[in-house]
């Protein structure tokens, strides 16, 4: 895709910090983890290719985690953003994972990212695709009721929220615009149900937390996540579902900058005695 349809948001000054929300989300998502950045770094969030403000590349053309990865880096490289600090949610979390194997990361800060799961997890995504498809052939109204039922709200939280039953969860309810032939969450998530991140050397510091009450991405592949990224700080968010950012954004914030100051203090320290020279701002 071409970098300069890629929509995002920036505020703030110092080192590049890029936000990737996860399938179906926006960058909005990221809006209270933000405000809690700014100060420190240029914080940019980002809507991935097919979300948000960013189109989707055409029917005819790959659409998949790789691709993405590619359209993200593209992005940094046509903004001189290098060697960004990365955080993502979800999908954006599988991004920022394989761009931290491609040298092109200060850090990474990833929050239940895919490509971890075991077969009982792949096969409840496959099974969300198959159900996504057929959702495809309903008239959107049919949708939209359905959505709106008290059963739909209820899977919504319970799938998407920490806390189901708590004020905050109560607006949550599944999104049925992107449920049309072709859409870019219909091609997405069979993608996401085949794809595995494989074990590779991640040459920057590395965060990868889970949410205790994750029901989407189970908190169970936080086992395989460390088994494949044994250089990474491993952290339980406790109470938090599979969008930490709606449950706990300054907990968020938090490790997030842990893992960025973690990264900058390496870079100052090889500045100094001339052994890190790869860790450039």
């Amino acid at each position: 895709m071409d970098p300069t349809r890629i929509a995002f948001e920036r505020r703030g000054h110092g080192r590049p910090l890029v936000l990737l929300h996860g399938l179906g989300d926006r960058r909005q998502s990221w809006k209270v983890v933000m405000t809690r950045l700014v100060r420190d770094y240029e914080v940019i969030c980002v809507d991935l290719p097919g979300f948000g403000s960013t189109p989707a590349p055409g029917t005819d053309e790959p659409y998949d985690i790789l691709t993405l990865t590619e359209d993200v880096r593209a992005l940094c490289e046509l903004h001189g953003w290098e060697r960004p600090h990365l955080a993502g949610n979800s999908l954006g979390g599988s991004i920022a994972l394989e761009l931290g194997t491609q040298g092109v990361a200060g850090s990474v800060t990833v929050f239940s990212p895919a490509g971890f799961s075991d077969n009982l997890a792949r096969w409840g995504m496959r099974t969300v695709g198959v159900a996504a498809n057929l959702a495809t052939r309903m008239p959107t109204q049919v949708k939209e009721r359905l959505a709106n039922t008290a059963p739909a709200r209820a899977a919504a939280r319970i799938a998407l929220r920490g806390d189901p039953s708590s004020p905050e969860s109560k607006a949550t309810r599944f999104s049925v615009q992107g449920l049309e032939p072709g859409a870019p969450y219909v091609r997405m998530v069979p993608r996401i149900a085949e794809y595995d991140f494989a074990a590779r050397p991640i040459p920057c510091p590395v965060t990868i937390a889970w949410g205790d009450r994750d029901r989407t991405l189970l908190p169970s592949s936080a086992v395989h996540a460390h088994e494949r990224v044994p250089n990474a700080r491993m952290v339980s968010l406790i109470g938090s579902g599979h969008i930490p950012m709606a449950d706990d954004p300054l907990t968020v914030a938090e490790h997030i900058r842990w893992t960025c100051r973690a990264a900058d203090l390496g870079h100052r320290r090889g500045t100094a005695g001339g052994r890190v020279g790869r860790l450039r701002s």
